[in-house]
């Protein structure tokens, strides 16, 4: 990563300061305005840095939509929340009733898992189903078997949507098939695209799966950009939602997540969702300004058994900044020095000024690493004597 060798700077002409060592930059926000153009031909759009939470982008993200199939990973979030809680288990089977078989088989016109009606299946399989073969069918078997209607059910996926905090979401059903009662926005989806990611990485992995086999029958994973960069997360469609993708990737330890929506076809969503990624990953790198501990300069100090004491921050700051932004950055360290022993371990005596030009990125407080005790008190007379012939002597030569 191009970076410029820090430039260090006393504001203080009396302070004796010494750099001893170099910042190694991590990071946590981009340098204001200075984010590289970016546009997208999807009518609402947002993504953010997993790590950071910091928004890459953003388009019309709290327009309220038709979730479309994007509605099953709400169904997917309740059941990972009932396996966790033990209310559930994976090899438990649900039976597939005529109202699953109606309204999501074979014979409905959407995606299915192609479940025979009144057999069982199990919440495995069901999960498999509606994660990448993305089954309507499935979803209404598993919000029968664990609420005991598809109502119920919706009022589970309501409570997990208040509880993860999606605010402009509301969920009819299980499957995103349409229902007066369903929207949703790109933002909220986002949210809860992190909270599966966090909350149950390991059943993460599964979003990540090309395909899956039932029954004798093969079905791809519909999402685009699995091969390309992405391990997850869930593609949706109707005609009134248009064509929509919320999805996440990962690249150089660092991991996006976007959503896309109300596009015209398939193929739009393919190629404005790669763009987007590309853009969140290549667009973005992180700089640490600062690590925890890191020794920064040193301050000088009067009457103490050390004349100088090192400086450090107390926390690790970083950064996400658009690639290449903090080349020309500046690191400017003003300190409080002399200062009077003693000197406490974690006082805080001086500040560490990032800029880029005439713009102040970060100021980053920096605190005495150590402590330093005063000197006896026969000493501190002596150091007095010899400042005061110093000065005298100063003066004279004048």
């Amino acid at each position: 990563m191009p970076y410029a060798t820090p430039v260090f700077r006393s504001r203080q002409a009396s302070a004796r300061l010494s750099v001893l060592a170099c910042l190694v930059l991590t990071v946590a926000t981009w340098l204001p305005g200075s984010a590289f153009a970016f546009e997208t031909t999807a009518p609402t759009a947002f993504m953010k840095d997993f790590g950071t939470g910091r928004v890459l982008y953003e388009k019309s993200a709290d327009l309220e939509i038709e979730p479309a199939s994007l509605a099953k990973l709400m169904t997917v979030a309740v059941i990972f929340d009932e396996l966790a809680a033990g209310r559930i288990t994976r090899d438990q089977t649900f039976e597939v009733s005529e109202n699953a078989w109606r309204t999501g088989g074979a014979n409905s016109g959407g995606s299915t898992m192609f479940l025979p009606l009144g057999s069982m299946v199990s919440v495995d399989d069901l999960i498999h189903g509606i994660i990448i073969q993305s089954g309507n069918d499935a979803t209404i078997v598993a919000a029968e078997g664990i609420a005991g209607s598809v109502d119920a059910f919706a009022d589970m996926m309501n409570a997990k949507a208040r509880e993860i905090g999606l605010t402009h979401s509301q969920f009819g059903n299980s499957s995103g098939l349409p229902h007066p009662d369903s929207h949703v926005t790109m933002r909220d989806l986002v949210t809860l695209a992190e909270y599966l990611i966090r909350t149950y990485p390991e059943d993460y992995a599964i979003f990540s799966q090309e395909a899956f086999t039932f029954n004798g029958i093969n079905q791809k994973n519909r999402n685009p950009l699995l091969g390309l960069g992405a391990d997850g997360l869930k593609t949706g469609h109707t005609r009134a939602a248009g064509y929509g993708l919320v999805a996440s990737a990962k690249a150089n330890g660092r991991r996006i997540v976007f959503a896309l929506s109300r596009m015209g076809s398939a193929d739009e969503r393919a190629r404005e969702a790669k763009r987007m990624m590309d853009y969140g990953l290549q667009d973005f790198e992180e700089v640490s300004l600062v690590k925890a501990g890191e020794t920064i300069a040193s301050a000088s100090v009067r009457g103490g058994v050390s004349d100088s004491v090192p400086l450090e921050a107390s926390e690790t700051v970083s950064l996400l900044v658009p690639t290449g932004s903090l080349a020309d950055a500046e690191k400017i360290v003003t300190d409080n020095g002399p200062v009077e022993a003693p000197v406490a371990k974690g006082q805080r005596l001086g500040w560490l000024q990032i800029k880029s030009g005439d713009q102040t990125i970060r100021d980053i407080p920096l605190h005495a690493a150590e402590a330093v005790e005063q000197t006896s008190f026969l000493s501190r007379i002596g150091g007095t004597i010899v400042d005061h012939l110093t000065w005298r002597s100063n003066e004279t030569q004048e």
